[in-house]
C-alpha cells in the first residue's frame, strides 16, 4: 500500500517533530518522532493542525480528480 510521508517540525512550543503518513485508502498515521508515540488529529494544535488540514484537503482534491477521470 502506498503512502505519502511528511515530516513537520513545529516552530512554536511545544516544538514537536511529527511524521504524517497519508495512505492511499484515506488512513492517516501521525507519529511524534521524539517519543515515538502515535497521535490523533484531535491532539494537533496551531501549525501542525493547519498542516494536517491542508494535506487532507489536497488528498481529497486528488482523489476527486482521479475518480472523475476514471468514471467520466
Amino acid at each position: 500500500m502506498n503512502c505519502d510521508n511528511f515530516r513537520f517540525i513545529e516552530r512554536h512550543r511545544p516544538y514537536r517533530d511529527l511524521t504524517f503518513k497519508f495512505y492511499d485508502d484515506g488512513r492517516l498515521t501521525i507519529i511524534d518522532n521524539e517519543s515515538q508515540s502515535a497521535l490523533t488529529p484531535s491532539d494537533l494544535k496551531g501549525e501542525s493542525r493547519d498542516f494536517y488540514v491542508r494535506q487532507r484537503i489536497a488528498f481529497i482534491k486528488r482523489d476527486l480528480v482521479a475518480k472523475t477521470q476514471r468514471y467520466a
